[in-house]
């Protein structure tokens, strides 16, 4: 049923107080009018009580293993226990192993390199526009849509939360606090986030600024009697593993490491546990459909990982194994139920539209099913569960490969990289292969797999450009972290290191000592004349292209975030634009610059925009992409 609809049944119970019925009197018509009006209002009341909200919880890098529930004997978190023994428990639940992909299979229902999205960068995080999320579909039923925390699926137009469905948006840029597009010099403690699109001071740790911007937004949907969809995805517990000092002295027999990432989740069960209390104290708790789990195994310390063998971004169980919970008390799900069928992140969408009657805004083929009738904990004779296949894989390549630390999954079998085959309920840590013994089971797993493959290898080619000179975005202000064809500098950390010998920034290879190899995929919108501003420091730092800075102060009793690293200054000489691998002009830098500023006059179309910085170093010129670039169209 949706908002609004009533029912053919509750219209036949008010058939006998039709007011148009010959009337034997006033007072009797009145009575009748009276009584009608009063099954209206019963019907609106029943229709209010069956439409649900929906929160939706997705912490960042928790693995199942790292919950007191799951049995983790250090970590403290009562309130997410607590929301476990009273929840629908999905026991076999996988995601992808990554930040990005579980995002975007959440999202639309649909497996995640369909979507575009394999990477957490060169724009392989940035979802197909032609995507259709849930938020869109919660929209279009009447509900009111708020995303706060982490969004990691592009920050430009037409990918960013505010274009994808959702209203109220407070999030940060990239996958982390203090990655390459987040705002300078961001370490997890009064940081700037983006409203609705708008970079915005706030005060406090942004995990708690995430859960208490999540219920401003509540707070006002229930004072104007409007659903809501919230989802709320912090940043934590993701590196830099930094928290408030209180919550690392939660831990004191560990080291800094280990008691910052313990800190970290404490933090977020707390947070959890407020927000229930606040949903409570709204009277909205019963009919509000409260899920938490994670987007994939864990970073942390592995001294406990529930018996499994992996970690992020591995293909066997523990990195792509998360945890689940369900509650909903005036849907009947309020004690804790184990389900025991293997289910997936692309299930979450069907699954959330069947519960509250949601229909879809636009048709968009699935790849997930509801598990609804799973929920009850007795299983669903509806359907083979048991002969079901999913896949989780980890790309995180420009181009996906075939097989590619994949776990094709069926019931108690895991097919890992196309070769090894587990019994996932005799041997849960995954120690034995057992391919030789069951070539059979191999060989179907394996077919699934082709053709999943033959069906997704044609969209791989699609690059998510990102759009300039259009009306919503005459304006392009974009940063290394999207460049394709070369590894970008992905945190402030790196950027300001800028080590250039032997081609290496930090630890990670970013740039060969020569020529610049990356681009940024841009569709012009419509001819006219256009200003490139390139810069090496972004806008906000205030600082010269050739200056360095000093570090940025750690946070007292915390570990060191991305930008506590002194930025090194370069003898950075001039700047080039180069579009479509030709370079088209030059320009001197000088110590007072900093930027530099191009005009130039473009037609319609897509292109690969490579602006540089040369350096003369000790043995040749060093091309250095230029880290942040800002396209504005001026005029037709």
């Amino acid at each position: 049923m949706r908002i609004g609809e009533h029912s053919i049944a509750q219209e036949s119970l008010c058939a006998d107080v039709n007011p148009l019925l010959p009337s034997v009197g006033r007072m009797q018509k009145m009575k009748r009018i009276l009584a009608s009006l009063l099954c209206i209002l019963s019907v609106l009341a029943v229709h209010a009580v069956s439409v649900p909200n929906v929160v939706f919880v997705i912490s960042d890098d928790q693995g199942y293993g790292d919950l007191g529930f799951t049995g983790n004997p250090v970590i403290m978190s009562p309130h997410l226990d607590k929301l476990a023994e009273e929840s629908v428990w999905l026991e076999d639940f996988h995601v992808a192993p990554s930040c990005s992909p579980t995002r975007s299979s959440m999202l639309t229902g649909r497996w995640t390199n369909r979507t575009g999205v394999w990477h957490t960068f060169f724009a392989r995080a940035m979802m197909y526009e032609d995507e259709v999320t849930i938020a869109d579909h919660y929209r279009a039923a009447g509900y009111a849509t708020g995303m706060f925390g982490k969004w990691h699926l592009g920050d430009h137009y037409p990918y960013r939360p505010q274009d994808r469905g959702f209203d109220e948006t407070w999030c940060i840029r990239g996958g982390a606090t203090g990655v390459t597009s987040d705002y300078w010099d961001n370490d997890y403690f009064d940081d700037h986030h983006f409203h609705n699109g708008e970079a915005t001071p706030s005060k406090g740790y942004s995990t708690d600024v995430f859960f208490a911007q999540s219920q401003n937004f509540i707070r006002k949907q229930v004072g104007r009697k409007k659903p809501f969809f919230a989802w709320i995805a912090p940043t934590a517990a993701h590196k830099p593993w930094i928290c408030p000092p209180e919550y690392a002295a939660l831990y004191p027999n560990h080291d800094k490491n280990a008691a910052a990432f313990y800190g970290m989740l404490s933090n977020i069960d707390d947070n959890i546990g407020r927000l229930r209390a606040f949903l409570e104290e709204l009277g909205v708790a019963d009919n509000t459909l409260f899920i938490f789990t994670t987007d994939n195994g864990s970073v942390g310390p592995k001294k406990f990982n529930a018996g499994m063998r992996g970690g992020k971004i591995s293909p066997y169980e523990g990195g792509h194994r998360v945890p689940f919970a369900l509650h909903w008390p005036a849907g009947g799900y309020s004690k804790h139920v184990r389900v025991k069928e293997l289910t997936h992140m692309v299930d979450v969408l069907p699954t959330l539209l069947d519960l509250c009657d949601v229909s879809p805004s636009r048709e968009r083929p699935l790849d997930g099913r509801s598990f609804k009738n799973l929920l009850s904990g007795k299983g669903d004779r509806s359907f083979d569960w048991e002969g079901r296949v999913v896949i989780s894989d980890s790309q995180r390549i420009q181009v996906p490969r075939k097989w590619k630390d994949s776990s094709v999954m069926s019931g108690k079998w895991r097919l890992v990289k196309g070769t090894e085959l587990y019994d996932i309920r005799l041997d849960p840590g995954q120690e034995k292969d057992i391919a030789n013994e069951h070539p059979d089971r191999v060989t179907v797993l394996r077919e699934w797999y082709e053709d999943w493959w033959a069906e997704l290898e044609p969209t791989f080619s699609r690059t998510s450009s990102v759009y300039v000179g259009s009306p919503e975005t005459p304006e392009l202000k974009i940063t290394a972290l999207q460049w394709i064809d070369q590894a970008p500098p992905w945190n402030q950390g790196i950027i300001r290191r800028s080590r250039l010998k032997n081609g290496r920034a930090g630890n990670r290879r970013v740039a060969p000592v020569g020529k610049f190899t990356g681009h940024w995929a841009v569709d012009v919108a419509r001819d006219g004349v256009y200003a490139f501003e390139v810069r090496r420091w972004p806008e906000e730092s205030g600082l010269k292209i050739r200056e360095g800075v000093p570090a940025l102060a750690r946070t007292p009793g915390c570990l060191p975030s991305y930008s506590a690293v002194d930025g090194t200054a370069l003898p950075i000489g001039s700047a080039t634009l180069r579009i479509n691998g030709e370079d088209l002009e030059t320009i001197v830098v000088s110590d007072n610059d900093d930027s530099i500023r191009f005009t130039r006059e473009l037609t319609k179309g897509s292109y690969k925009f490579s602006p540089y910085f040369s350096i003369n170093t000790e043995h040749q010129e060093t091309e250095l992409g230029c880290y942040y670039l800002c396209v504005t169209f001026l005029n037709p």
